[in-house]
């Protein structure tokens, strides 16, 4: 007997087959037909949950956003400073090193901020992570432009796959990264 999901849990399906999705072609290169079949849903339905396929990423975007910050979060929990920056980088980069589908997704976001309204969630997720790490680091401006700055080269670096047999100038970026946060 199939279990019946409310509207909420099925809009997390959506959101986490969405992901997979976009991450792969981006927003103009997905179709909503993969979307909905990949969370096993039809097409009509997708779009009396979202509207429509920029609302769809938009969601989607946000969520990666959110859950970026909560992962900052639980790294830093009960930690303040350059103890909670340091635990926050480590945390980001095992997340870089095992979720490829996350990396790509962000390179995405990024990547269709040519539109304003996606433009707009991108600039509040990652705003939302800097007002965090600077809270929690106590860290001033140089230290928390440094801190991401890092965090954008080693974003650069994952999707490039460099720890795969990684040459010696992958190498000597990556310890430096490693140094950095």
């Amino acid at each position: 007997m199939a279990v019946r999901l409310s509207a909420a849990e099925r809009k997390d399906d959506v959101l986490e087959a969405a992901l997979i999705e976009f991450a792969e072609r981006g927003l103009e290169g997905t179709s909503t037909e993969d979307i909905a079949r990949r969370a096993g849903i039809s097409q009509p339905y997708l779009f009396r949950l979202f509207g429509t396929k920029k609302e769809l990423f938009k969601a989607t975007v946000s969520r990666c956003f959110r859950e970026t910050l909560e992962l900052f979060q639980r790294a830093a929990e009960g930690k303040r400073g350059e103890e909670a920056l340091h635990a926050i980088g480590e945390a980001y980069m095992e997340q870089l090193e095992t979720n490829r589908t996350w990396l790509r997704a962000q390179m995405q976001a990024y990547a269709a901020s040519d539109d304003p309204e996606i433009r707009a969630v991108v600039r509040a997720g990652y705003g939302d992570l800097i007002a965090y790490v600077r809270r929690v680091s106590e860290a001033d401006w140089p230290t928390v432009w440094k801190f991401f700055s890092t965090g954008m080269m080693l974003n650069v670096l994952a999707s490039m796959h460099v720890t795969d047999a990684p040459e010696p100038w992958m190498q000597e970026l990556l310890d430096g990264c490693g140094k950095d946060l």
